[in-house]
């Protein structure tokens, strides 16, 4: 496929975001290499590289959904429009408070009125990015606009994204954490919330910055969202591996698999939020995680042997 096609043909708005949000990680990882000011540990645009990268997947995908409708093309465009403005500026607002050496999200500095602005810009675009997607996804389902298994993918997937958008959101305004912390300026920061539990700020992992040391949402958070990434692949990689394993050239038993795959990515969301629940750390489970994630684990293999080897006629 000619790699400029999706900028030729995908939703134009959408893929102007994509483009916007590629330039922002370049620009990120080089004030990563070059740029010494730190807020908790780690480099003030670490957080814009992330987002960058995760809108950069995540409107294009958008962009290539709206490609499938075939009906209700002009709400589904506006939609995607709506998502690209609320992404972009969103992410721009990261970007701009990276740039002035501060903290965007949980900040309550009420004496400085470019942190005012850009609070209630994150309150009111994360609403915006959650109705725009689902709007985009609702529609194309409606229309029956994929194969089978992509649709088990997509249908799985806006799930898993719903809940990772919503889990981290419910845990911030249910539990208020009022703390006072240091930005890259050397000015102290009122915090009103955190994604962490017993250990807020600080002693992060390289790049995500998720704590060592106790729970954080952002684990969850970031495995929901990418849940359709990950789905969309396994059916992708399913059909192609159809090509040459017989058992796997019903679409049928291909849907069932991604059925699968979707409720086993499900449970592996619950174990991660019962686990920063928990106020444990990722790369810290205790038996009780790792037996979870076992049973998760042969669960999912144990039913992908059986539908696989014994297929049933189509009912699906």
């Amino acid at each position: 496929m000619n790699p400029l096609r999706p900028w030729r043909e995908w939703h134009r708005p959408l893929m102007l975001n994509v483009t916007l949000m590629i330039a922002l990680a370049l620009v990120a990882a080089v004030g990563v290499a070059v740029d010494d000011r730190a807020m908790l540990g780690e480099s003030v645009w670490v957080k814009p590289l992330k987002f960058a990268i995760a809108f950069t997947l995540y409107s294009g995908l958008l962009a290539w959904l709206v490609t499938k409708l075939k009906k209700a093309r002009r709400f589904g465009w506006w939609a995607g429009t709506a998502f690209a403005v609320a992404a972009t500026v969103e992410v721009a607002g990261i970007a701009v408070q990276a740039a002035r050496g501060t903290f965007s999200h949980f900040n309550s500095n009420v004496d400085d009125p470019v942190t005012v602005a850009m609070t209630q810009l994150f309150t009111y675009g994360v609403a915006g990015i959650l109705v725009a997607q689902l709007a985009i996804a609702a529609t194309a389902l409606a229309q029956g606009a994929f194969s089978k298994p992509v649709t088990r993918a997509v249908r799985h997937g806006l799930v898993l994204a719903t809940v990772g958008m919503v889990v981290p959101v419910w845990w911030m305004t249910t539990n208020i954490r009022e703390r006072t912390v240091t930005d890259a300026n050397g000015t102290a920061v009122r915090m009103y919330q955190g994604h962490g539990i017993g250990d807020l700020d600080g002693h992060g992992m390289f790049l995500t910055n998720w704590s060592v040391t106790g729970g954080d949402f952002r684990v969850p958070h970031f495995v929901g969202l990418h849940g359709i990434h990950v789905l969309l692949l396994t059916a992708a990689a399913l059909a192609m591996l159809a090509r040459k394993v017989p058992a796997l050239r019903d679409e049928t038993v291909q849907a069932r698999l991604v059925t699968i795959g979707g409720l086993a990515y499900a449970a592996l969301l619950g174990v991660l939020i019962w686990q920063a629940g928990r106020g444990q750390s990722l790369i810290r489970p205790d038996a009780a995680t790792l037996l979870a994630l076992g049973v998760v684990a042969a669960g999912a293999v144990v039913c992908a042997v059986l539908v696989a080897m014994f297929p049933r006629p189509e009912t699906d």
